[in-house]
């Protein structure tokens, strides 16, 4: 299994001139360092846009640029070129691209404004657009692979799942943090204690990119709802994952507060698509 991405990941100087920034680079950081730590394979995608229009080139739609006879061209050779590779490689687990691109945009591109119509389209770039059997992700999407894993711990029980469920998890190429792993499971804590406990596990909420939080039982833990909580208010993903049937309403799975500010999931295989690029270096297998 390898991963095909845009090659400007790799080298931002490829983008049109002006158009990148500090977030774009971070970004970028963050794909190429989850490969990295996982030890997953990548290969590049050549530049269709800068070979068409040379290194250091204005930014701007598809229209107007690049709809000519002679830029499709390129692409046709260049998927052929592409697609010959694969004959002997196999074929890519995902395509990694640059959402806006005119060429290698995933979930939008910049297509240009047709009689007043947003410039703005949705759906993929020029050049993915020659690959739809493959998975494609943003690379903002790709970038998110930090988990925060809040749950009860209180327990044999809890903690035997949340250690499973954390490595069902990290088969998807996340990396998890699991509090009971740095002393948030001791019954006979002193002060200085909890307040190192606190200040390790917010840290590691600041630094994640998704919270997944286990919300089973009558009632939320008071802990994991805190953390959801805190969570919401730094805008980060959260996804709920609530294996118990019962409802504390007619419209409701769970407390409002916490479903409205999540993504509530019933199951683990629900869990895993939820993810925003879950790459399945170890896949679940539900029993």
């Amino acid at each position: 299994m390898y991963l095909l991405l845009c090659p400007c990941i790799k080298n931002p100087e490829l983008r049109a001139r002006g158009i990148t920034h500090q977030n774009d680079l971070d970004v970028f950081y963050q794909v190429l360092l989850r490969c990295k730590t996982f030890k997953i394979p990548i290969k590049m995608l050549p530049c269709a846009e800068t070979i068409f229009l040379g290194p250091n080139h204005e930014p701007g739609h598809f229209i107007g640029r690049l709809d000519s006879p002679d830029f499709s061209n390129l692409i046709s050779k260049l998927e052929d070129k592409i697609r010959d590779e694969w004959k002997n490689e196999g074929l890519p687990y995902a395509i990694i691209g640059v959402d806006s691109s005119p060429v290698c945009g995933v979930r939008y591109t910049w297509y240009g404004s047709v009689n007043g119509s947003d410039a703005k389209i949705p759906g993929r770039g020029f050049f993915l657009q020659r690959f739809p059997e493959i998975l494609a992700y943003d690379v903002f999407e790709a970038a998110c692979w930090k988990v925060y894993l809040a749950a009860p711990l209180f327990s044999e029980a809890e903690c035997d799942f949340n250690r499973k469920l954390a490595d069902i998890i990290s088969g998807y190429a996340m990396q998890v943090h699991l509090p009971q792993d740095c002393g948030d499971s001791e019954h006979s804590r002193t002060i200085s204690i909890q307040k190192e406990i606190f200040e390790k596990n917010l840290q590691a909420i600041d630094n994640a990119d998704i919270v997944v939080a286990v919300i089973d039982g009558a009632d939320a833990d008071s802990g994991t709802s805190w953390e959801m909580g805190y969570a919401f208010a730094q805008r980060k993903k959260i996804i709920s994952l609530r294996t118990d049937f019962r409802h504390v309403g007619y419209n409701e799975r769970v407390n409002l507060m916490l479903e409205q500010s999540s993504v509530v999931v019933n199951d683990i295989s629900s869990l895993i698509q939820a993810l925003p690029c879950p790459i399945p270096i170890r896949p679940f297998r539900d029993m």
